[in-house]
């Protein structure tokens, strides 16, 4: 089974598209690396900011005919097909796709809101491709939209990446628990919380320091945790330059740190278990 991956949290500005695009391209290297017959995943956008869209394909004017609008919106029984006529190579690498997000996602979650198994728009034409990739890697809205709801569906896995300004218990555990009732609610049994990821940490910061320490202390949350990623300014150049923190700055701070995530995201897809 594909793997899916899906980078979620209901709060702006803690790194999710940095997260997902550049995991994304990290397990592409690593497996081609590795020699792997199939290296190539599919990133898909799901927020219709398209930043990650934007940094991995050097555009964000995509929209009715070759996004995922067209996907959501196209009659289910040619979705499938649909889904692969939008896919475009990214400018990193040509194995990793990119399904690109468009504008005109914040309408078609007000066209789609009430219609019998609208949750499903994504999922049901995903499964029909998997076999194409080695893993997929989904890209979120900082809400639990409809538009998260069908990424979260869509999924295996859920990870959560988090500043450690916002490590409150009580905070990452309603985001675990929104994630479990989409589980349980929509009956998807593969999806679970595989991960939390830490970013923009600050060592010289008391707080952060902090917060990191409590969440590795704390029975649900500590297991979870599945990397910590430095503050680094050579991020924001990179998505000025629209590479992946490996190509701008493979010795930086932060480009060690995902490369020890993607590193254990790829051990998973061999071994076939839990992150």
């Amino acid at each position: 089974m594909t793997r899916v991956f899906v980078f979620t949290n209901h709060k702006g500005g803690v790194g999710k598209s940095t997260s997902a695009t550049n995991t994304a391209y990290g397990i592409v290297s690593m497996l081609r690396h590795a020699g792997a017959a199939n290296p190539r995943v599919l990133l898909i956008d799901t927020d219709s900011q398209a930043h990650a869209t934007l940094v991995t394909t050097g555009s964000k004017d995509y929209g009715a005919d070759d996004s995922l609008y067209t996907v959501l919106m196209a009659d289910r029984h040619n979705a499938a097909q649909t889904l692969l006529n939008c896919l475009v190579p990214s400018t990193w690498d040509a194995d990793l796709h990119v399904l690109p997000a468009s504008s005109m996602l914040e309408g078609a979650e007000r066209e789609l809101n009430g219609l019998a198994g609208a949750p499903y728009r994504l999922a049901d034409p995903l499964n029909q491709i998997t076999n194409r990739y080695a893993a997929i890697v989904i890209d979120t809205r900082p809400s639990f939209s409809l538009m998260t709801e069908m990424g979260l569906i869509a999924a295996t896995d859920a990870i959560v990446p988090v500043e450690p300004r916002y490590l409150e218990t009580v905070g990452l555990m309603s985001v675990v628990g929104k994630i479990n009732e989409v589980r349980d609610g929509w009956r998807q049994p593969n999806l679970r919380v595989s991960g939390i990821l830490v970013t923009k940490m600050n060592a010289r910061i008391r707080g952060h320091k902090y917060l990191l320490d409590e969440l590795k202390s704390h029975s649900v949350l500590g297991p979870l945790l599945l990397g910590v990623v430095p503050v680094n300014e050579a991020v924001s150049y990179a998505h000025q330059c629209h590479q992946s923190i490996f190509e701008y700055a493979p010795t930086a701070p932060a480009s060690k740190a995902y490369m020890d995530i993607v590193a254990k995201l790829v051990r998973t897809l061999a071994a076939g278990g839990a992150a």
